[in-house]
């Protein structure tokens, strides 16, 4: 941390904000009453109930204590779309709306930037609590053109594509919008193209 913070580097602290993931440290702090169904494609995850605020806040509160505590700069919540998932919850935009500003909020009061993470749908409401944003393959779902108020509002777009077709094309289309573009393997290891 030390060695990237010297090099001028900000470091981003990833946790799942919607979803239990069995391996993680605080698993079983997790009432079996907010664990939803399984996330596709992800073993041994579930979508979490966000509309039950006063048990999920104490536990993304430790959360991030750790990523503070650990000197991270900002943080990075997945998982924070379950309303527009097959979560085994009736999940509503507005309670989406209201668990997204309350973390927004928790990281704040840290001191830690927050980025908003492939919420498409509710940028426009959102982009005034987060200090950036945060995208999986929105040329992939042409959907990055949703990302704009970030760019407006002066605040970074990083995005990352998972399939390196037509790379000089996302390219061209990530600088005119002001994005930056990288692409990575699914795996996420070291190997990564930049424009």
């Amino acid at each position: 941390m030390r060695n990237l913070h010297g090099k001028g580097s900000k470091v981003v602290c990833y946790i799942s904000a919607g979803s239990w993931e069995k391996w993680r440290p605080g698993a079983k702090r997790f009432p079996a009453s907010v664990k939803g169904r399984n996330l596709d494609g992800w073993k041994g995850e579930k979508w979490l109930d966000i509309r039950k605020i006063k048990t999920l806040r104490p536990i993304m509160e430790r959360r991030m204590n750790v990523c503070k505590k650990k000197g991270f700069d900002a943080v990075e919540p997945d998982n924070i779309d379950g309303y527009t998932n097959k979560s085994g919850f009736k999940l509503t935009y507005n309670q989406q709306l209201a668990y997204n500003r309350m973390l927004a909020q928790i990281a704040h009061k840290r001191g830690l930037s927050i980025a908003l993470k492939n919420d498409t749908a509710q940028v426009k409401k959102l982009v005034r609590y987060f200090d950036f944003a945060v995208v999986e393959e929105c040329f992939a779902y042409n959907e990055c053109g949703r990302y704009s108020p970030f760019v407006k509002a002066n605040k970074a777009v990083f995005v990352t594509e998972y399939k390196t077709r037509n790379v000089a094309a996302k390219c061209k289309s990530a600088r005119n919008m002001e994005f930056s573009l990288i692409f990575k393997k699914m795996d996420l290891g070291a190997w990564r193209r930049a424009c």
